[in-house]
Order: C-alpha cells, then structure tokens, then sequence
C-alpha cells in the first residue's frame, strides 16, 4: 500500500480528515522552505503538495503567482524541487504530490522525470493544465505506475465527465470548490455540497478532497463534513509572505497546521 491509500485509511479509522497542505517548493529560499515544511509536516500535515515554481501559473492566484516568482528568483526548478522531495523524505514519512503545470515536466524529460520522482521517492502527482485526453504523452513513457495521478474536478465538471476524469485517477480526486484562481474569493459550501455527492457516484470509492478557497479552521471543520480530506494552500503561502523577515515563521507555520489540522477531527 503506497503512502497516499495509507493516509487515508489510518485517518479514517480515526474518525478523521486529510489535512493536504500546499506550498511552494523554495520559496523564499530553498533553506528556508525546506524548515517550514518539516515543520509543516511534523505538525501535523497529512499529504503535501510540493508546488513546483512555473512562470505562468494560470489556475494560482497572486498569492501563489508571488510565491513562484520568489521562489524562480532564487533559482528553484524542477531539479531542485526533486532534490527538495529527497531531502524531505529522510525526515518525514508524509506523502509528497508535486503540483506541476506541464511545461516544466516536457521540458525535463517525461522518461526522466518519472524515474527522478521515483528515486526521489515522491508519491504523487498532479499536473493542472493537463487533462485525461492529452495525459497519455506524458503516462506511455513512464515504466511503471507507482506514481498516483491526481486529477482535477470542477464545479462546472458533468456527471458522465467526472467518471471519464475518475476512471484515469489515482490517489485521490482533486474537487475544485469554485470557479477562478486559487484565494480569488471565499467559499460556498452549498456549491461544493451539491458537487460532493455526485462525484462519489463515479469515484470507484477513490478519496475526494476539496481544494480553493479554504483558508480557516472553521472552513476546514465545514468541508470536513463533506469530503474525505481538504487542501489548504495561499493561506499558507500568504503566511509566509507576510512574516518573511520574521524569525518566528516557522512557530506561526506550525501553529496554522495544527488549527487547522484539529478542525479536520
């Protein structure tokens, strides 16, 4: 059983959710961001999404568009991130999905970057701009499929296209909670109620986890009601960039995990 189906059946057991938090991979500093998120992760975060810094990140809203820009400035690429998710997991034995457009990807090698995340012993991927027409560039090259594929689901998203979008997942369904970039506005809970049930029609049983927009552990507690895990990412990101110079950072970062963190129980 890889680390993501493990997660989820030990925190169901609990009587739990997937706390799944997002940040950028080097942002500020490739040092400092490897502190905050073994401080993330020993705090309490379920699965890590480890953002992979693009130039144009067209789903991210300004938050995370100024964490890229942080992060490209001080030289992060996909390299370094996969170097990032080695260094990671000698401490911690927390999934790690990369959350990549797919321009970095091509343009690494899809061959080699299967076998780089691998050996880097990432756990998952999920790629926004590519969708399950156009994966199979990217999925035929692989030698294996120890790497769960996370697909995206939108508000927007039909009954038959969300059991096409289902049936060429793994890992977990990413369900969008609203349309726009991520932190563009808050969150309707009636929106993504009324997404939730028919998506677990055609989810194979497959983990869903409601991503945008949540920001709050009172967020968190009411998505927690619905879902199988919630995923929290400017609201970190808009954290760190408010407390750059602050020595207390990685106290505060730690401190949001664990709020938001309890509210999934």
């Amino acid at each position: 059983m890889n680390r993501i189906a493990r997660v989820f059946k030990e925190i169901q057991s609990k009587g739990e959710k997937a706390l799944v938090g997002f940040v950028t991979a080097g942002d500020p500093t490739v040092e400092v961001s490897l502190d905050l998120i073994k401080a993330m992760c020993t705090a309490g975060l379920d699965i890590l999404e480890l953002g992979v810094p693009f130039s144009d990140p067209t789903a991210d809203g300004p938050v995370i568009q100024r964490s890229s820009g942080r992060a490209l400035k001080a030289g992060v690429t996909l390299t370094r991130v996969l170097e990032m998710a080695r260094e990671l997991r000698r401490s911690t034995q927390v999934p790690i999905v990369l959350f990549s457009y797919y321009n970095p990807i091509l343009a690494y090698g899809l061959e080699r970057f299967y076998a780089d995340a691998r050996a880097a012993d990432v756990d998952g991927l999920l790629v926004v701009d590519l969708p399950p027409e156009e994966s199979e560039e990217m999925t035929s090259t692989w030698s294996g499929n120890e790497l769960a594929l996370i697909r995206l689901v939108a508000p927007t998203t039909p009954p038959e296209r969300m059991a096409t979008i289902a049936e060429k997942a793994s890992g977990f369904l990413y369900l969008v909670s609203m349309t726009g970039v991520t932190g563009s506005r808050g969150l309707d809970l009636d929106e993504v109620s009324g997404v939730v049930a028919p998506l677990r029609s055609h989810s194979h049983g497959m983990p869903v986890c409601v991503g945008f927009g949540i920001s709050t552990p009172e967020q968190v507690r009411a998505v927690s009601g619905l879902a199988d895990g919630v995923v929290v990412g400017s609201a970190f990101e808009r954290l760190i960039e408010e407390h750059l110079d602050d020595p207390a950072l990685v106290g505060r970062l730690s401190e949001a995990v664990r709020a938001l963190k309890a509210a999934t129980r």
